[in-house]
């Protein structure tokens, strides 16, 4: 399906980090994968990361390979939809590489850049590697968080990347205020705020990220939309909460006490679902989790059988359960899952 889908991803969209459906073996749920794509769609999101942490690095493994059938998966029940496909990419630059070209050949719109696996790279060899994989897929920077795998990366190396001209997009998700400035910073500094869409990934300040400009060398920058784990689950709240916030930077209206509130609130969520007493240990289990009560997954598994809940985790997240119903989507999910299972 054509359209304009660089228009539409610095418009400001939804774009949740696409999770992986097991059975109890461990094994592609091909249906219930299919059925969880349907759900974002119907949900509103106006785009889709497939293969990134979310859908667990692990599907890269030789005893797995799921990379390539869960990318084409997602990629052909959303093919005739509006929607704006980010694949991950990792591994070293021939790796990667060989992701963005297979991923670009599938009709993948660009891609998001896991650096973490480079280790000690420095950082004209980070920059070197970016630029390889540019030159087969447009690409959506991404700044990870250590505990998920990332590293961190420095001022010098966001300014370096503002040479790249293929940078479509970033996803900020250090979870860190001072390394989330570094990364705007850049931006202003390269004058790029107008071609460089920026994307939350701040799982601990979602809402307050999307309604706060910053203004860095006389720019104004904000955040557009998010591409979240977070948003993997409750997604139609998801969208209705970017909508709210869309509509209220457009009045230029003070921002409700109630929104700071809420902004209070999906950050206590996310505490639970993302597991952060434990150094978000069960992040992917708690999404599953909740996915698992809805009935879009049959069981919290992930490829490796120790990645589970943490202690404490299930009754946290049934704490947020009942704390906030608003964020839950749960009778949306009721009323349309018979139609997103069939094949």
């Amino acid at each position: 399906m054509s359209f304009d889908w660089r228009k539409q991803l610095g418009e400001g969209l939804v774009i949740p980090a696409h999770p992986l459906a097991l059975t109890s073996a461990r094994k592609l749920d091909e249906r219930r994968q299919r059925a969880l794509t349907r759900y974002y769609l119907d949900s509103g999101a106006g785009g889709l990361a497939v293969g990134v942490h979310t859908t667990q690095f692990a599907i890269r493994a030789p005893e797995t390979e799921l990379f390539k059938p869960v990318l084409q998966l997602a990629i052909d029940t959303a093919r005739h939809t509006p929607t704006v496909m980010v694949a991950g990419i990792c591994g070293c630059t021939e790796q990667a590489v060989a992701e963005a070209s297979f991923a670009a050949d599938l009709g993948y719109h660009c891609g998001l850049i896991n650096l973490g696996p480079l280790g000690g790279a420095s950082i004209p060899e980070l920059i070197r590697h970016i630029r390889a994989v540019a030159e087969v897929l447009p690409v959506f920077g991404f700044y990870l968080q250590p505990a998920a795998g990332g590293r961190v990366l420095p001022l010098e190396f966001w300014r370096d990347l503002m040479s790249v001209e293929p940078i479509v997009a970033i996803k900020v998700a250090p979870f860190d205020r001072y390394r989330t400035l570094d990364v705007l910073r850049a931006v202003a500094e390269a004058g790029r705020a107008g071609d460089i869409a920026l994307y939350t990934g701040n799982d601990d300040h979602i809402l307050l990220d999307l309604l706060t400009p910053t203004v860095i060398a006389g720019q104004e920058l904000r955040f557009c939309g998010g591409l979240l784990g977070h948003w993997a689950v409750w997604t139609s709240c998801a969208t209705e909460l970017l909508k709210r916030v869309q509509a209220l930077l457009r009045s230029r209206a003070a921002i409700p006490t109630e929104m700071l509130a809420l902004a209070q609130q999906i950050t206590d969520a996310n505490s639970a679902l993302f597991d952060a007493r434990n150094g978000f240990r069960g992040c992917i289990a708690g999404i599953h989790e909740v996915l698992r009560q809805q009935g879009l997954m049959s069981g919290r598994w992930c490829l490796d059988p120790e990645e589970d809940l943490s202690p404490g985790q299930l009754e946290e997240i049934e704490r947020v359960r009942l704390a906030y119903p608003h964020l839950r989507d749960d009778e949306f999910v009721r009323e349309n899952l018979d139609r997103w299972m069939r094949p």
